[in-house]
């Protein structure tokens, strides 16, 4: 996918039925390095259990975890807001304010 978007193939932002998003390479690294990080503790949380570790330091771990998943989530919806849901507005479309409001409803349960 990254090979389409460097040789503009994707569309736009979350264009066609496919729903696709065109990231600029610097976007694409950052989101990757971050999930890259997430999957280290996520690891480092199995490897603490195969080994025995006291519970408290487990739940440390994986508050850690929840933590940088959440963080990733926030990074991924400022960008969604400031290019797809800011692109359809100015283009007179509000549909991605509906899914944006239904999106924040689950993310705030």
């Amino acid at each position: 996918m990254a090979a389409e978007i460097m040789e503009g193939k994707a569309g736009g932002c979350c264009a066609g039925p496919e729903r696709t998003k065109v990231r600029s390479d610097k976007e694409y690294r950052d989101l990757m390095n971050r999930l890259s990080r997430i999957e280290g503790q996520i690891r480092g949380i199995r490897r603490m259990l195969e080994e025995d570790a006291y519970c408290i330091d487990v739940i440390n771990q994986v508050s850690a975890a929840g933590s940088a998943l959440d963080s990733f989530t926030k990074c991924l919806l400022a960008s969604h807001i400031r290019s797809c849901v800011a692109e359809d507005i100015r283009a007179g479309r509000e549909e991605k304010l509906d899914e944006l409001v239904m999106a924040l409803q689950k993310l705030m349960k």
